[in-house]
């Protein structure tokens, strides 16, 4: 996470942006590694002001210093040394850290207006750039906009995706336990992505006829280019129908019911989801369908992350 989220004083005036979620509750369930990338090219706190210019270089304000290349060198070293992360908050609004819609500034290229105002607003920092370059299937994001609950909740949601992908793939795996780890996760692949859903289960039944590596590569791709696909209300109710399917002949039909009227106030926007997973969770565990339990569907994040209760 960029160091000024954590509360470090390194932004360009000196002071801080701690985020109280990221802060606070999620960092009871993960280790953040700070980087501050213009404290670590050697500028100080406070400092000149930067700008991204529309040749993709960082400068100064005024434009007298240049510090594109050392950014790029910092990534050179920096990136390798996160490949066991899974996930990424980047400060918002900065030249170097920003993932989007960063004001771009005249480079002096010819048509290009020099009066000291932004050409546009397509613009990504310097180093968010070559992050994503070298990691294009992790999760990341802007910390301000992790101030939306359904960006919060789909971001933490693939980071913890990833983190038990990743644990699969730095173990002794076999065939066997890909084809465990995608029978966990089809509930929530279906509610993310029919399509990758169907594309995840067409490499998992090939886990025996393909060497590892390209078998861990396709799946990788597959796997979080579908939990990539934000989950909307539509998707997230045609899994909820799919895991009671899965209970409803061993209910009795009161007890249907009520799963199908929290599944429908739920699709109408009169209740959150954690209501009807609540209730499938709980006749799940009750009437011991592991099949349903085991779901990452059921429980993507730890729950005191409360998640899942925004309409």
């Amino acid at each position: 996470m960029s160091s000024c989220l954590l509360g470090a004083p390194v932004r360009y005036n000196g002071a801080h942006s701690r985020d109280r979620f990221l802060t606070g509750v999620l960092s009871r369930h993960v280790d953040w590694v700070p980087v501050c990338p213009e404290m670590e090219i050697g500028l100080g706190a406070p400092r000149p002001a930067m700008r991204l210019r529309t040749d993709g270089h960082i400068v100064t304000k005024d434009g007298d210093h240049d510090y594109t290349e050392a950014m790029t060198a910092l990534a050179g070293h920096r990136l390798p040394a996160l490949d066991e992360i899974d996930g990424y908050v980047l400060k918002s609004r900065s030249p170097s850290c920003g993932l989007m819609n960063l004001p771009r500034y005249a480079s002096g290229r010819p048509g290009e207006r020099g009066d000291g105002q932004p050409v546009d607003r397509r613009g990504r920092g310097v180093f968010a750039s070559l992050l994503l370059d070298a990691y294009p299937d992790l999760p990341v994001e802007e910390g301000g906009r992790l101030n939306d609950p359904v960006l919060r909740e789909h971001f933490v949601e693939r980071v913890f995706a990833h983190a038990r992908l990743r644990a699969l793939f730095a173990a002794d795996w076999r065939p066997r336990d890909l084809v465990a780890f995608h029978s966990r996760h089809k509930m929530q692949l279906l509610a993310h992505s029919p399509e990758g859903y169907r594309e995840t289960g067409r490499i998992a039944a090939r886990a025996g006829e393909q060497p590892r590596d390209d078998l861990e590569d396709d799946y990788r791709r597959a796997f979080t280019a579908a939990l990539a696909v934000r989950a909307g209300r539509g998707r997230h109710t045609n899994a909820l129908q799919h895991v009671f399917g899965f209970v409803s002949e061993d209910l009795d039909p009161t007890r249907r019911q009520d799963i199908l009227t929290a599944i429908d106030s739920y699709r109408e926007g009169r209740a959150p989801l954690s209501v009807p997973i609540a209730l499938l969770r709980h006749h799940a565990e009750g009437e011991h369908f592991d099949y349903v339990a085991s779901q990452t569907y059921i429980a993507p994040f730890p729950e005191d992350l409360l998640l899942r209760h925004n309409l």
